[in-house]
């Protein structure tokens, strides 16, 4: 009877073990790396195209626009559009002393040939005020000097391409000469300030070219006084 009862018991053990054995593979099996669920990608949705800054005619924005040529005339939104900044320049009636103090820096080449820029194009009007501000000789000198006025130049342009949403959007940005710009927006445009306090009014802006946005600004931004 003893003996009878002892198999018993190793029976039901042996049941249990089998038992607790496949529960254990079981278990093994549905934690397996190769049936876990793929994670969810947590990447961010590529950039779109206008985040780049490039820009069409039809982007360009304030009331001197209206003082360019028309149409695909020599100098026009759609004839700068696919010419290199400062080859584009060279056509904007608005830019004729700029053309020449870019030319007079050795900087027409550099412009050409970047990537990736926004340029700050001061108006012929805005050369004159500075001008009358400096007197003719400090101005003369100025132009005279090709390191300091590639520094002036450097000063109104940015090693990337921004248009109006972007400036905004970053607030400040940094010229190729070093320091800081300050961008705002007013409503009708947006506004410049340099590094002496002065505020420039951009007077056409988001002006497309084949490696530049440009705008037109009715003051010469200065790092610092002179």
């Amino acid at each position: 009877m003893l003996r009878i009862q002892r198999l018993a018991s190793l029976a039901a053990m042996a049941t249990l073990t089998v038992v607790a054995l496949a529960a254990c593979g079981g278990g093994s099996k549905s934690s397996s790396p190769a049936e876990a669920p793929a994670p969810v990608s947590s990447a961010p949705a590529s950039t779109p195209a206008a985040a780049s800054g490039v820009t069409t005619p039809a982007d360009a924005f304030g009331a001197a626009c209206s003082k360019l040529p028309q149409g695909d005339a020599r100098g026009s939104l759609n004839a700068m559009s696919p010419e290199p900044v400062a080859t584009a320049a060279s056509t904007n009636p608005l830019l004729k002393t700029l053309v020449t103090a870019i030319k007079t820096a050795g900087l027409t080449e550099t412009l050409n040939s970047a990537q990736s820029l926004t340029v700050f194009a001061p108006y012929d009007q805005a050369f004159a005020a500075v001008k009358k501000s400096l007197g003719d000789q400090k101005f003369n000198a100025l132009l005279a000097n090709k390191d300091a006025l590639g520094n002036v130049l450097k000063y109104h342009v940015v090693g990337k391409r921004y248009d109006r949403t972007g400036l905004v959007s970053a607030g400040n940005v940094e010229p190729l000469a070093g320091g800081e710009l300050k961008v705002a927006d007013t409503g009708s445009t947006i506004t410049v300030a340099d590094g002496t306090g002065q505020t420039a009014n951009v007077l056409c802006g988001n002006i497309p070219t084949a490696n530049a946005t440009v705008f037109v600004i009715d003051k010469v931004l200065m790092s610092k006084k002179f």
